[in-house]
């Protein structure tokens, strides 16, 4: 295993796609539920606990093992919201290239056959740290990080927040991090002998409502 293509993965400057994407913020900052450092705060920690426990957890399956399409399968039947049915599998596909470009896998180019449109994100994620060697804890830390990163770094173009208070949320979320890593490993690597019903399958209805809501704008800065 090589540490540092964690690094490489984790890295915001991946072409991954990610930087399109705000996870529900530019739908809650227009709505009043994000104004400050404060609110991002709170957003940050609620979508960690739901969607990126379930990120997390769907990487770290795939990570260890587990069939990449009975997991999206499962991915697509714990996200309700088509808009975001449809933003996982954009990124997917995005992050499909560039694992394949960066780790070439036999696994990744079977799953890119299966998936020709794309499938969900956190599974390909999985995959991806499977090709770069690295395990179920490390896709699920990148799962778990970019739940909460994503929204932060988009508050910032979003609301001309200060980044260095964008950082401070983060910082103040990581332990929480922590803990929601260890429940999706363990929930990922019981997919193993249990099936995808071990997944968490924890919601966010604002969420989903929200990404209906925000697919339909007219014009709007981020593409989910």
């Amino acid at each position: 295993m090589s540490r540092a293509a964690l690094l490489v993965l984790a890295d915001g400057r991946f072409p991954a796609g990610g930087h399109a994407h705000s996870g529900g913020a530019e739908e809650a900052v227009k709505a009043g539920r994000i104004t400050d450092a404060a609110s991002l705060e709170d957003f940050c920690r609620g979508r960690l606990h739901t969607a990126g426990l379930v990120a997390a957890a769907l990487a770290a399956a795939t990570a260890a093992g587990a069939d990449p399409v009975e997991l999206d399968a499962a991915a697509d039947a714990r996200t309700s919201s088509p808009a975001l049915r449809v933003a996982a599998r954009r990124l997917g596909r995005q992050l499909m290239r560039a694992a394949r470009a960066t780790w070439p896998d036999p696994e990744l180019d079977a799953l890119a056959r299966e998936f020709p449109k794309g499938a969900h994100q956190p599974v390909v994620l999985g995959l991806t740290a499977r090709a770069a060697g690295l395990g179920a804890f490390d896709a699920a830390y990148c799962a778990a990080y970019e739940s909460v990163s994503g929204s932060a770094s988009a508050v910032v173009r979003l609301l001309s927040l200060d980044p260095f208070e964008a950082t401070g949320v983060l910082a103040r979320v990581a332990p929480q991090v922590d803990l929601v890593v260890d429940r999706a490993v363990s929930a990922g690597e019981a997919v193993l002998t249990g099936g995808v019903d071990a997944l968490p399958s924890a919601s966010a209805p604002l969420l989903e409502i929200g990404a209906q809501a925000h697919a339909g704008w007219g014009v709007r800065l981020f593409a989910s």
